[in-house]
């Protein structure tokens, strides 16, 4: 969205305007409950909002408690991706259980969820049943009983509800602000002062320095997993050999000593034997028409696209048990741009690291495997 844009179209800021509206809009509707229905309203909006902080605390408390022992149940589980081919449900479960396995922030954030939904929903309905109980909440008068007085005393709780409506969408656009802090949106957003003076006044001193200084580090490492997530699926599509393959890389990597040896051994092969599919990316360039093909797909027509390549090469690194990767980002042009790209990296044991290889560009030319400002040209997902 562009801020001059905006500017432009209307003469006070948006973000103003929906703050105010949502106030507004709930004095009147307090003034239509009256001072009854409204008290009652405040109650419930004040109770789920004590609930909702007490269910994030003992969530997060739990979280880091609940997570390593589902891991080690997982462990202990012993689940791997059954070496033969699955249909899509299986591999959804497969992607799902050894991703909750492997990777710390999905299992945390699971049990967070989790914990935090079953908190809340038992508070809520403590309060509720305590609530009715004791005839805190009943039914309200009438409209005929409704006095003005009412209605004022109503609207005047509404504002109080308003307000506190109004700072969740502020601390929404705090977070907003604080992971993208130079869009054109960010500063829109802090032109308004409106926002600005709740921004300031309430949720920086609350929790302000956490969000600004950690929230970005930390949407990072979520990004950075989402994507190693979504390499899963690879692994679990990928897990069977078909023997041909199996046998090909064995001869390719036959009297290789070392990681090093068998893994350049592959890069070769792939690079050479694997001829570069211009065709399928015309049709998906011009008609949006992508032809899935997997990697005994690959090795037999001896054709394929990035893709296509990194997953063949992982197939056969596996065969000769070597620990690989397909991993997904973008690509240098060459023409000063990048474009969407997939390569590998191998894990060499010898030297304990993971390296990155790209068989795809060997194809045309020059030295791919763990070349100096392999990262430069080769940007990862995140």
């Amino acid at each position: 969205m562009d801020s001059a844009w905006l500017a432009q179209s209307f003469s006070v800021n948006l973000v103003s305007v929906i703050l105010v509206c949502i106030v507004l809009a709930s004095v009147l509707q307090g003034a239509v409950r009256g001072a009854s229905g409204s008290a009652q309203r405040f109650m419930l909006f004040a109770a789920e909002g004590v609930a909702t902080v007490v269910s994030v605390i003992v969530a997060w408390k739990l979280s880091d408690v609940l997570s390593p022992a589902l891991q080690s149940w997982l462990v202990s589980k012993q689940i791997g991706i059954p070496n033969e081919e699955i249909g899509i449900f299986r591999q959804m479960y497969y992607t799902f259980v050894t991703g909750v396995r492997d990777f710390p922030l999905l299992r945390i954030g699971i049990v967070f969820v989790l914990v935090y939904l079953a908190c809340k929903t038992v508070l809520v309905r403590i309060w509720m049943f305590v609530a009715f109980s004791t005839g805190l909440l009943g039914k309200t008068s009438g409209e005929g009983g409704r006095s003005w007085m009412s209605s004022g005393v109503g609207g005047a709780i509404g504002a109080l509800i308003g307000c506190g409506r109004a700072l969740l969408l502020i601390a929404c656009l705090f977070v907003y602000t604080a992971l993208y802090p130079q869009s054109s949106f960010t500063k829109y957003v802090q032109a308004s002062d409106l926002y600005m003076q709740g921004a300031t006044q309430v949720i920086a001193p609350v929790g302000g320095e956490l969000l600004v200084d950690r929230l970005p580090v930390f949407a990072k490492a979520v990004g950075q997993e989402f994507n190693q997530i979504l390499q899963r699926k690879y692994e679990v599509i990928d897990a069977r050999i078909p023997n041909d393959i199996a046998e090909a890389a064995k001869q390719v990597t036959a009297g290789k000593e070392g990681d090093e040896a068998k893994a350049r051994a592959l890069y070769q092969w792939v690079g050479t034997r694997v001829q570069y599919d211009w065709d399928k990316v015309e049709q998906y360039e011009q008609k949006r028409i992508w032809k899935e093909q997997s990697p005994e797909d690959t090795f037999s027509t001896r054709m394929g696209v990035c893709i296509d390549y990194s997953r063949l090469y992982a197939v056969m690194a596996r065969s000769v048990g070597l620990d690989v990767k397909v991993v997904t980002g973008l690509g240098y042009d060459g023409q000063g741009g990048y474009g969407p790209h997939a390569w590998n990296e191998v894990y060499l044991a010898e030297e304990s690291k993971w390296v990155p290889l790209d068989s795809t560009w060997m194809s045309s030319g020059g030295n791919w495997f763990n070349p100096p400002g392999f990262d430069k040209t080769h940007i990862r997902q995140a």
